[in-house]
């Protein structure tokens, strides 16, 4: 357990003006994460073209275009993005500038104090996550989804039931986060293409929250559970001990609870689901590897532009029911994911205090050895995926050709008919027949001949002008420019930016799955939570979590182990919402509950067993509970959902975000809570939890 003796408790220090401005900066940041935004910046126009010039000097960029406008103003205006990464960094910097932290604060915010260690966490994180999101890349989750839907067959309660067990089996495992990035866009897809389900509501509400649910089983399964068990040193086995049994009645009850309270009109879950079928020209076409760039060609164009309601459903339904999957990477990926997890439980569980490695040094091997299957098994396949990859960007740059061609097409149609309207109007004279057979000719019936579902249409030739190496040229480029583009796009001079888009075209089709999981990794969470570490320990150094400490003190007194399991279960579903995500919930808590701790070990006054661990439980129930709460930004999981729909053509607003899961979060916190009141007191005593017993004693927690 962390050192209490050295922990100072002193609450004089936030009467000065830098402990004042630290709390201040705090609030802001998660105000910055809750509602992110830009902030203007206005930088003088030869400064800017000075610096672009300095760059195409050095060959980095490619040359500035002249300004050739007359009416150019002094200053250009850029912005400057405020979110969750940039916001809690610049209150760091902000607080190292005005020297309200220092050294002390940033080491202990990355190099860890207190039995909490970042950098630690963040490494086992990531490295996990590589596993994790490997697996995803090879198509297993949404195969196995398909089977779940297969064996669902057409009655909706039924389907419903078994992909809610599914997503709860494989995110107890695995995680949220690979859930969410392809659990997400398969209920998207499945929900278009049925004919009776009117909104993908109920679906998709469910996903998130049980996804959330199942991760606070295992401590590999959120980072949040990471920073807690590290926090009080819970062993892995223990944590998942007492966290299961609270889960799991969460997950049995709230089931009939969402099908026949929340989402009970049928519109949402009907009875009966009525799914378009595939044709059997798809069920026989081979299944698209989606992570090869490129690689359904037009397709990629047509559903991010949604060209009618027919095309996009059928390849909504391509997509679901003629899955991609990798057999062997698949294979490897769980192989490798079992031996990690069942390693780090057997080597957390028989190691000593003192003796116990960190975690990460079994999931750096593990992901290593999955980076070099992935780089492995791609440079084998490289001809075969950069001919796909060559095939399908042709495809995409005629369609777009000919996409432009059509607009510049109808532009000119419009001005015709606008003329001849204009002609009627003066003369009194409809206009000529040729004129008449031009706009018929130029104007194709919008509406075509439909396609059967899974069918594509036949290609058309490319009706635009398309220069070398599939180089379009837009509709806006001026005839007489034509000669003298194709001329500078020839000559143009290697840039570093130039060559780096070069590698990564290159990287991407010879080493397609490693390329996706790299972009698909957490990244942006690693600088988000070394910043809400170092917020967090300035205000430890400046008194104010001892005055949060005395507070909850106050409080557990007052109220009772009921009292202490409510009131954290109640503080982390809230927190989550407003104090920078799940994470720096779970920072500040666990700060807060060690201050706790530090008050009792010099007063001498024991914490009982029963309270101490109830409210530590609840904090884990609360902060993976919390993530499906109110806002978006309770969760980085819950701004990548947002995204992915958005994506998918499905907008969900922040108010129908929390009013359909207010009764969702109300009734599994209830549940959840009431379920670990009731083992505490079965399983644990009233007797005094002493620290330096349980820091010998792994089976105390």
């Amino acid at each position: 357990m962390s050192d209490l003796t050295t922990q100072n408790l002193d609450t004089n220090q936030i009467k000065t003006w830098r402990s004042i401005l630290t709390l201040l900066v705090f609030i802001f940041c998660n105000i910055v994460v809750l509602f992110p935004f830009n902030i203007p910046v206005y930088v003088p126009r030869p400064l800017k073209n000075a610096v672009l010039d300095t760059l195409s000097t050095l060959r980095i960029i490619s040359p500035r275009q002249a300004d050739r406008s007359r009416n150019l103003k002094p200053f250009v205006k850029l912005y400057f993005p405020m979110n969750f990464v940039t916001g809690p960094l610049t209150g760091v910097f902000f607080l190292l500038a005005i020297l309200a932290i220092g050294r002390t604060e940033v080491h202990d915010g990355t190099i860890g104090a207190n039995s909490i260690s970042p950098i630690d966490v963040m490494a086992f994180f990531i490295t996990l996550a590589y596993i994790a999101i490997s697996i995803d890349a090879s198509g297993l989750i949404k195969y196995l989804a398909f089977k779940v839907l297969q064996k669902g067959g057409k009655s909706g309660h039924r389907l419903f039931f078994y992909l809610y067990t599914f997503f709860f089996a494989l995110a107890s495992f695995i995680g949220n986060d690979p859930i969410v990035l392809s659990g997400t866009p398969f209920l998207a897809y499945m929900t278009r293409v049925s004919s009776n389900i009117d909104h993908p509501r109920a679906w998709i509400f469910t996903q998130f929250a049980i996804a959330n649910i199942a991760s606070a089983i295992l401590v590999s399964s959120n980072p949040t559970n990471l920073v807690l068990a590290g926090a009080f040193e819970i062993k892995f086995v223990n944590y998942t001990v007492n966290m299961i049994v609270p889960v799991m009645a969460t997950v049995i009850l709230t089931f009939p609870f969402l099908l026949y309270v929340i989402f009970r009109d049928d519109s949402l879950v009907p009875s009966s689901i009525r799914m378009h079928e595939l044709s059997d020209e798809a069920k026989a076409k081979k299944p698209v590897n989606p992570n090869i760039p490129y690689a359904r060609g037009a397709a990629e164009e047509e559903d991010k532009r949604h060209v009618n309601d027919e095309e996009w459903n059928a390849l909504s339904l391509e997509e679901i029911m003629n899955p991609f999957l990798d057999k062997k990477s698949a294979a490897f990926g769980s192989a490798i994911m079992a031996v990690v997890l069942i390693t780090i439980l057997v080597l957390n569980g028989v190691a000593h205090k003192d003796g116990a490695p960190p975690v990460y040094w079994v999931t750096c091997p593990g992901a290593f050895v999955m980076l070099c299957w992935d780089l492995t098994f791609g440079w084998i396949n490289r001809h075969q995926t950069r001919e796909i990859a060559h095939r399908g960007e042709k495809e995409l740059m005629g369609y777009r050709a000919e996409s432009a061609a059509q607009n510049q097409e109808q532009a000119r149609r419009a001005a015709l008919l606008q003329e001849a309207s204009f002609t009627e109007t003066d003369s009194g004279e409809p206009p000529s027949p040729a004129l008449g057979m031009l706009i018929s000719k130029s104007n194709p019936e919008m509406g075509e001949k439909k396609h059967e579902f899974g069918k594509k249409a036949p290609p058309k030739a490319p009706m635009g002008i398309i220069q070398n190496q599939n180089q379009i040229i837009s509709e806006k480029t001026p005839p007489n420019a034509e000669a003298g583009s194709t001329q500078n796009n020839i000559q143009e001079r290697a840039t570093l930016v130039s060559i780096m888009r070069d590698i990564k075209k290159w990287s991407k089709a010879t080493f397609p799955t490693a390329c996706t999981v790299m972009g698909l990794l957490p990244f942006p969470l690693v600088p988000f939570a070394f910043s809400m570490f170092i917020l967090v320990q300035a205000l430890v150094t400046k008194g104010w979590v001892p005055v949060f400490g005395y507070g909850w003190d106050h409080w557990v007194e007052k109220t009772g182990t009921v009292g202490a399991i409510g009131g954290m279960g109640f503080l982390s579903v809230i927190l989550c919402n407003f104090a920078g995500t799940n994470i720096g919930t779970t920072i500040l808590l666990s700060r807060i509950i060690q201050a706790w701790q530090a008050i009792h070990f010099k007063s001498g006054i024991p914490i009982s067993d029963r309270t101490f661990w109830g409210t530590v439980y609840a904090m884990a129930v609360g902060v993976n509970y919390g993530a499906f709460s109110t806002a978006f930004s309770a969760s980085l999981a819950g701004l990548l959902w947002r995204d992915i729909l958005s994506r998918k053509g499905i907008y969900v607003r922040r108010l129908q975000f929390f009013l359909v899961n207010l009764p969702i979060i109300s009734f599994t916190m209830i549940i959840g809570l009431a379920v670990l009141i009731g083992q505490v007191y079965i399983v644990r005593t009233g007797s005094p939890y002493f620290v330096q017993e349980n820091a010998n004693n792994s089976t105390a927690a």
